[in-house]
């Protein structure tokens, strides 16, 4: 059978003044909505459901961190009861994926009925308003795992960078670690594509100069409006290409030792580009990527270097911390579990296609280089 690339972007992506008035367009229908605690009583709910007159509204706003299984299925059984005909992921990641897992459960119990999926993010990182992605976690056996799909892809994104101005500097840079390590990772993904090259290169462009920006000045609201986007094509660039082992690592150090997760990448970032810049194709990849990027490239091999010595510097701009010491990890519990962490990351399925295919002992040792990193 021939082998095909496909690049099908299914996400309206709603951006610009005035964009939440989209949401009049299901006036008298019933709407459920996926939040958390917080989002709740920011008043960013109350900004949604003035939207929503008209409609039937039930609010679920017991999202948290990781999606827990328990909690997607309490959600699940609350919108089965409402019967919505739109469901609404409004939050960070979580409330998102969160949104995305309760849909897929829906699906099973009404397969006919249509229910549409609205994404609106209120953080600048994980891009799950466009991806086929939904990280879930179980708790009880220690586990955090990505269900992909293309049925988990939001059928409308609103990008509304207001919902996103009063986010603390500290989030503000580990969401855009993320944006920046999902970007890097799909241009060498062994998925990767012109047409995915072209979303992740451009979500370079804008990180890079405006991650600063938004993390120095949360009222900058050009910042705010370019992160926001960059978050996306970071996200149509993965969801098209895959991602890999920085990824894998940091879903199973995340859900292991509860490390947050942009800073779970941005440590293993330099640690990943260099491993896999060992592997001559990737490395002329990175490099021509830090040639994008501006950076000095007399070889490929400085190239590599420069692109290391870039995310170095992003990462003490933004106060990331440089080892697992610095996050305040149980080191002692970390020794203790290594082995099982990278068992995790091998089978994760983010790290299907990373461009060099790792063996455990490999991932051991590059997990290894993590506590007193500098």
């Amino acid at each position: 059978m021939t082998r095909y690339n496909s690049f099908f972007p299914k996400t309206e992506i709603v951006f610009g003044p005035g964009l939440l008035e989209r949401l009049h367009d299901f006036r008298g229908q019933r709407v459920g909505i996926v939040t958390d605690a917080f989002m709740a009583s920011s008043g960013a709910l109350d900004r949604v459901r003035g939207f929503l007159d008209g409609c039937a509204v039930e609010v679920f706003a017991n999202a948290v961190p990781e999606s827990p299984l328990e909690t997607v299925s309490a959600g699940a059984r609350q919108f089965g009861a409402f019967e919505p005909d739109v469901l609404i992921g409004l939050g960070g990641g979580s409330p998102i994926d969160a949104a995305k897992a309760m849909l897929a459960i829906l699906r099973e119990m009404a397969p006919e009925r249509q229910i549409r999926l609205v994404a609106i993010p209120t953080t600048s990182g994980t891009g799950s308003e466009v991806t086929a992605f939904s990280v879930v976690s179980d708790p009880e056996r220690g586990r955090k795992f990505p269900l992909i799909s293309n049925d988990l892809v939001p059928d409308i994104a609103l990008l509304d960078p207001e919902l996103v101005r009063t986010a603390p500097a500290s989030v503000t840079a580990d969401t855009g670690m993320d944006v920046i390590t999902h970007a890097i990772e799909a241009i060498v993904s062994t998925g990767a594509t012109h047409f995915s090259d072209a979303c992740a290169e451009k979500a370079l462009d804008l990180a890079f100069t405006y991650l600063p920006r938004a993390y120095n000045n949360g009222d900058d609201m050009e910042a705010r409006d370019a992160m926001h986007q960059s978050s996306c094509l970071a996200g149509l660039a993965f969801t098209a290409a895959g991602l890999g082992i920085n990824h894998g690592l940091a879903h199973a150090l995340g859900a292991t030792l509860h490390l947050v997760h942009g800073r779970t990448n941005a440590l293993l970032l330099p640690v990943v580009i260099a491993w896999n810049a060992e592997h001559p194709a990737t490395a002329q990849r990175y490099a021509r990527l830090a040639r994008h990027l501006g950076l000095d490239v007399p070889s490929t091999r400085a190239g590599v270097c420069a692109l290391i010595r870039e995310i170095k510097t992003l990462n003490r701009q933004l106060r990331m911390p440089t080892s697992l010491r610095a996050m305040a990890c149980d080191l002692t519990e970390f020794s203790r579990r290594r082995s099982e962490i990278a068992a995790a990351a091998l089978a994760d399925a983010c790290t299907a296609s990373n461009p060099r295919k790792p063996i455990h002992a490999e991932l051991d040792a590059l997990l290894a280089r993590l506590v007193g990193q500098e």
